[in-house]
């Protein structure tokens, strides 16, 4: 059983538990916007219980397989060298494993405030020699292309001669995700490896396909105090792993300390020569490992100054798990990230499932960076906008207009969902049809009205963001088509967000008819469309529609599919997934817990059975809530009235109740939808699925899958929750309004966001809230609370009485 401490700051392990190995690697990986290292230690290798992966951000690579009588194509995120192997082993001893030593003393512990990770373990060796062992690194967070560890070694009983090997290892493949392993995995080439001086060696290598070059190159220093120990150096060199064996005098309780720095650089990176000249150079400036350590704390205070969500008297546990989703942002997407040409991948760069890609997470995502480091979000939105003319591509290849982006996007923006994938309950590969979710395109649209509300970048507007919108908006009503007999557009051969239903039962075409979220959506952003022309200057404007070609007609003509998009609904004010949903049959819910226990995936184990889910009214995620997610009731309510539909705020609970009760939350994002509709009508129930949500990772509640990956959306989502659901916030008409309440377990929350430029401090309580205006701007902000709108000026500080 997993022992861990309780810490507001710390993720701590107390003891060693191979089995969970996998999980801790993920949970521990450490990173800063460039690349992330998972939480392995030093001394192992590839297999069983540790994969020590490396992953650069954007650092992609395509192979082809032939599988089940297809050749499948694939493009991977990338597992780079690994830079951390470092042991030590005693004159005639064995290098160390914990797998075969008799291990007295077990600490292992990840410090979220600095992004440090520290392991102690205290052992006795097959000879009773005994040693203790404290380990630190960190990947920089001030300088991206540099990484650190620090060995602190004792010998308790014992003098003699210490062999340390340290080495970069080229001949790894790509094996995390046990269902891709049937996939080629071989991405490296060895271009070169080599020597830097005494203490250093470089490994250069290249990715096979995509021609992406990395140089790793690592010093290697022991020290007794702090002095610098001379050591017997023998180099070693062969297949693709570069090492160095340093011989050194150890004594009986003298500690000696081991330094390991690297410098990493890839053919990706600005304003370099090449990346062998940049590693070698770098990792021969590089500071001590006290002072990369220095400036790295430095940056992460700076960064946690402006992103921790105080739980002030809250619980301790429910504090840490929300700072290690924000730690696990930050290293993610970190401002290393702003400027670099990557998206946010919904694993984070923390291991290989979904092959590193980037769907529609970001509408989770980019609500907290937003509102704290708002040109992260610009950046990333450039990721899309970049990939514009592939995705313009993609809708002429479908037969529709505008542009129409991939479910599953990673190097060029084409489309990278699976045509098959593995259904490891059934051992079958079966058809992947889930390139039909078309709401992905919604989710940008939604993603660059909000980063504007948010921050009033009308230069972004101008020339990035409405040419995203118009071209979303083109391709929306190009696939919706006129039904003559209802008066109404549909959008038909799409799949929504649930997952789970892929087509009718009775039909071999793929794809469901008039999804209510994806129909819904489109409305919205054709309706968005509209209004951002105008509010560009009159020359972009103008500009704009010259270049993109739009015409009055077009506005139109968008204008009236916006009005006339069709929703089904069914029961009395009940919104249908899709058109024929209502026909599906009830799902025994209970059987099949008694049965399975775990039914969170529930399609495969249909499958499994040789039956689908197709026939039941069972979903994997949020779908028709989607809409009560990111939508206030009022702006809802304004949305249906423009489509001319019947449907008032009383709806809601009732729509809510319908699907909570057929929903089996085969994805962590549907805890986080379910627990903010729930939150003002059923505290209590929001509550458990916010506690689910919040421990889907730390406790790898979804069945295995976090090893693979964490899941950045659901870490996201757990922490907007407290930042916008609790505090109510919503950013609409120029206003940054306030609507506060807060579950009985929260007493006290406080945190500062970004709005337009201005920073703010928000305190919330069950009895008020206070917002207070940093000095340092002259331009007044406007907050709304209760109906009323308040101009704020710099140094203001408002409080409002909650009743």
């Amino acid at each position: 059983m997993t022992e861990r401490e309780t810490h507001d700051w710390k993720l701590i392990y107390t003891n060693w538990e191979p089995q969970q190995q996998p999980l801790r690697e993920a949970l521990c990986t450490l990173g800063n916007g460039y690349f992330a290292t998972r939480g392995a230690f030093e001394e192992v290798n590839a297999g069983g219980s540790h994969y020590p992966g490396t992953y650069l951000a954007g650092g992609y690579n395509r192979l082809e397989t032939e599988i089940a009588g297809h050749v499948l194509e694939s493009e991977d995120l990338v597992n780079w060298p690994n830079w951390l192997p470092l042991n030590f082993r005693p004159e005639g001893g064995d290098w160390l494993d914990l797998h075969a030593v008799n291990l007295l003393d077990f600490r292992y512990q990840l410090e979220v405030d600095c992004g440090v990770l520290e392991r102690y373990i205290r052992f006795r060796d097959a000879n009773e020699r005994e040693f203790s062992l404290t380990s630190r690194r960190f990947v920089q967070m001030e300088n991206p292309h540099l990484a650190a560890i620090e060995w602190r070694l004792t010998a308790h009983n014992w003098s003699g001669q210490l062999e340390i090997c340290s080495a970069l290892d080229g001949t790894v493949t790509n094996q995390n995700v046990e269902r891709y392993r049937q996939l080629n995995s071989k991405h490296l080439e060895i271009l070169d490896t080599g020597y830097e001086g005494e203490d250093a060696v470089f490994l250069t290598v290249r990715t096979n396909q995509s021609h992406i070059r990395m140089t790793q190159a690592a010093r290697t220093r022991v020290f007794e105090g702090d002095i610098l120990v001379p050591t017997q150096r023998q180099r070693e060199n062969e297949n693709g792993r570069i090492a160095q064996r340093l011989l050194v005098p150890c004594h009986e309780q003298k500690e000696l300390r081991v330094e390991k720095v690297v410098a990493i650089y890839t053919s990706r990176d600005f304003a370099i020569s090449e990346p062998a000249i940049e590693a070698r150079k770098a990792v021969r400036r590089a500071g001590s490992f006290a002072e990369l350590l220095q400036s790295h704390e430095r940056k992460w205070r700076h960064l946690w100054s402006v992103s921790d969500i105080n739980l002030h008297n809250g619980n301790i546990a429910t504090q840490f798990i929300l700072r290690l989703h924000i730690f696990h942002l930050l290293q993610t997407t970190s401002p290393n990230t702003i400027n670099g040409d990557v998206g946010v991948p919904s694993r984070g760069w923390h291991g290989e499932a979904y092959r590193g890609h980037i769907l529609w997470d970001e509408l989770f995502i980019f609500p907290f960076l937003t509102l704290r480091i708002p040109e992260l979000t610009r950046s990333l939105l450039m990721y899309r906008y970049r990939r514009l003319p592939e995705a313009r591509h993609l809708a002429q290849e479908w037969g529709y207009g505008g542009a129409m982006f991939p479910w599953q996007s990673g190097s060029d923006g084409r489309e990278e969902s699976q045509v098959l994938h593995l259904n490891p309950r059934s051992g079958r590969w079966i058809p992947d049809n889930s390139n039909r979710q078309r709401h992905v395109n919604a989710a940008i649209a939604y993603n660059v009205w909000q980063y504007y509300q948010a921050t009033n970048d009308i230069e972004f507007l101008s020339y990035y963001g409405a040419e995203l919108l118009l071209e979303l908006a083109r391709f929306w009503a190009s696939i919706a088509t006129y039904n003559g007999k209802r008066d109404r557009y549909e959008i038909q051969g799409v799949m929504g967000p649930d997952e789970f239903h892929t087509r009718y039962r009775d039909s071999d075409e793929p794809g469901l008819n008039n999804n209510a979220y994806t129909n819904v959506m489109a409305a919205w952003v054709l309706r968005c469309a509209c209004g951002v022309l105008h509010l560009l200057d009159e020359e972009r404007q103008r500009e704009l529609r010259e270049v993109l070609e739009i015409a009055d007609e077009e506005l139109v003509r968008w204008d009236e599919v916006s009005r006339k998009m069709f929703v089904p609904f069914h029961d009395e004010g009940i919104i249908s997934q899709f058109e024929g949903y209502g026909n599906l049959k009830e799902f025994d819910w209970e059987g099949y817990r008694q049965k399975y226990g775990d039914i969170q995936r529930l399609d495969r184990i249909l499958e499994s059975e040789n039956d689908e889910v197709n026939r039941y009214k069972a979903s994997k995620q949020a779908d028709v809530l989607m809409l009560f997610y990111l939508f206030s009731s009022e702006v809802l309510q304004g949305l249906f009235d423009h489509m001319d539909y019947e449907f008032n705020s009383d709806c809601i609970p009732r729509n809510i109740d319908y699907y909570m009760q057929r929903t089996s939350h085969g994805s962590t994002l549907s805890r986080i939808v379910h627990s903010w509709v729930l939150a003002r009508a059923n505290r209590e129930g929001a509550w458990k699925l916010f506690k689910e949500a919040l421990h889907s990772d730390i406790e790898d509640i979804q069945g295995g899958t976090t090893p693979e990956g964490i899941h950045l959306g659901a870490m996201a989502g757990t922490v907007d929750l407290i930042q916008r659901c609790h505090t109510g916030i919503e950013m609409r008409d120029e206003v940054l309004w306030f609507n506060p309440f807060l579950p009985d377990e929260l007493s006290d929350v406080r945190l500062r966001l970004r709005y337009r430029g201005h920073w703010l401090s928000v305190q919330l309580t069950d009895k008020k809230l206070t917002v207070s205006f940093d000095h340092g701007w002259s331009q007044p902000a406007c907050i709304g609370f209760c109906g009323d709108v308040y101009e704020m000026v710099q140094g203001e500080t408002r409080e409002f009485v909650l009743e």
